[in-house]
């Protein structure tokens, strides 16, 4: 893990300085990377534990934990993480719905990889409560790798109280 900065926001989404923070409004905010390697092409990665880790160390009580995935053949998804089975069938799915080889205007031989990242999306947001990840009973977070296996990253914004 590597932080990349700590600082705080304002209600408007502004940083501020600890000398300048208003009564109110106000909201620690950390700002991390959180590194995952693949192994394969496709993978559906997950990352819940990792994810749970950082919002645990933060110290944030009740706020929201945004997760951005930086690359155009990648995504981020949230789905059932007690059978991976369901990881792997979409996967699957995804490899079914747009095949590798499929006379893709752009070829550089990761067409698909970028039509894949375009369906799953580069981002969610889930809510911080008690501490704790506000996931659903079944849910966790899962990396998406469509053009691996590689080094990547996911950036977290922990924000709250």
């Amino acid at each position: 893990m590597t932080v990349r900065g700590v600082g705080l926001v304002g209600h408007r989404g502004e940083c501020v300085k600890e000398d300048q923070r208003p009564g109110i409004g106000v909201s620690a905010a950390a700002w991390q990377v959180l590194p995952v390697e693949t192994s394969a092409r496709t993978q559906i990665k997950d990352i819940t534990r990792e994810v749970a880790r950082l919002v645990r160390q933060s110290g944030v009580e009740n706020g929201v934990c945004h997760l951005y995935v930086p690359h155009t053949t990648a995504g981020i998804l949230i789905n059932e993480s007690d059978d991976p089975d369901v990881a792997r069938d979409i996967g699957d799915a995804l490899d079914r719905l747009v095949p590798r080889e499929a006379g893709y205007k752009h070829y550089e031989g990761n067409a698909d990889s970028h039509v894949k990242a375009s369906l799953v999306g580069s981002s969610a947001s889930v809510p911080i409560e008690g501490g704790k990840l506000g996931l659903g009973r079944w849910q966790g977070i899962f990396f998406c790798e469509f053009d691996g296996p590689r080094r990547r990253e996911v950036k977290v914004r922990i924000a709250g109280e």
